[in-house]
């Protein structure tokens, strides 16, 4: 049993999560991979094809079409919101740049749990544009869900179609990603692993977004609401660590992939890259042994993906560690060990 199995395994006795599935890797593959628990507690056993709610790792995901129409000209960093949504042309929020949504310092607050009082995807894109600014726009760095909702409108706004069927032609399909998805249905349920019991939909979720704002705007948002494999996250860490480089041809230019994921925030407390977190010099979740080049994204209920480009190596990690409540914060600590373990492993 490895290293890494031995970890999870024990994590998994201490309550951390009911299953774990992770891959670690290079631009040429996997080099390891595995999985431990169960879907659900006393549920069926986790395997590689199992299906993950990823949480906010949809973020980075989300926004990838934004790149593709930055390299087709339909867009540029210093676009402002306005200027795809004419809703916002009276708002506080009118000139946030792309640039600001995507490094998390527009100004808009994060942590907003909106669907409280927003009863419909209408109702919740209001209370979004409504939202009292925390920050001048440019100053701070701080987390931003609703700045991804917004992102996620733009893009179907420059698309002229919704989000989860732009994703599929200008990501998903062209990398390979036949995994990923938006809603899925009924007939995948069996293989996603459980989430929360949620007090506000009165069940324990499986196979439907965790997220509550999600939830409102029907389950395909910019900032969460994608399922998806330990496999397919592999894929699109090798096609990241390549430099946009698929199976079916180059899907981004480098220079474009060296633009998302260089800290775009180094003037400021967080380091930030376009959609993916960059590493901070301490209570980074890529742990101690990647580089500061290193960038990645984790999500909510337990999955993070993490890439170093200057030591070729990445490291998946898809777990459940919010069932069936989000009061355990163990993943935090596991987290950063399971990719010490990972680049060690990669390194033996």
């Amino acid at each position: 049993m490895s290293k890494i199995v031995q970890f999870l395994q024990k994590a998994r006795d201490k309550g951390t999560f009911s299953g774990a599935a992770y891959a670690i890797g290079n631009s040429d593959g996997i080099t390891e991979q595995g999985t431990v628990g169960t879907l659900f507690w006393d549920g069926p056993s986790v395997k590689l094809d199992s299906m993950w709610d990823l949480a906010s790792v949809t973020k980075p995901i989300a926004v990838l079409p934004l790149m593709v129409m930055l390299e087709q000209g339909e867009c540029y960093l210093d676009d402002v919101i306005a200027h795809f949504l004419p809703v916002y042309k009276e708002t506080d929020k009118a000139n946030i740049t792309l640039h600001q949504l995507l490094t998390h310092s527009s100004g808009i607050p994060g942590q907003q749990p909106l669907y409280r009082a927003s009863g419909t995807r209408e109702e919740m894109l209001a209370a979004v544009r409504n939202l009292p600014m925390r920050h001048a726009p440019g100053t701070e760095v701080e987390y931003s869900s609703q700045g991804y909702m917004i992102l996620g409108d733009i893009i179907e706004a420059i698309a002229g179609n919704r989000l989860d069927a732009v994703l599929k032609q200008m990501v998903l399909e062209p990398i390979g990603l036949s995994e990923t998805l938006f809603i899925p249905g009924r007939n995948l349920h069996h293989r996603i692993a459980a989430t929360e019991y949620c007090k506000w939909r009165h069940k324990m979720v499986i196979g439907e977004v965790h997220d509550e704002n999600a939830v409102v705007l029907g389950g395909i948002a910019g900032h969460a609401g994608l399922f998806s494999t330990v496999q397919d996250m592999s894929l699109l860490c090798q096609t990241m660590l390549r430099l946009g480089e698929t199976s079916q041809g180059q899907f981004l230019q480098p220079e474009t992939v060296r633009l998302m994921t260089n800290n775009q925030t180094s003037s400021l407390k967080l380091a930030r890259g376009l959609g993916w977190q960059a590493k901070d010099s301490h209570d980074s979740p890529a742990g101690d042994l990647f580089s500061m080049s290193s960038y990645g994204h984790t999500g909510f209920t337990g999955t993070s993906i993490w890439m170093d480009p200057e030591a070729d190596v990445y490291a998946v990690l898809l777990t459940n560690c919010v069932h069936p409540t989000r009061s355990n914060t163990a993943i935090k600590r596991t987290r950063s060990i399971f990719h010490n373990l990972a680049l060690l492993s990669l390194r033996n």
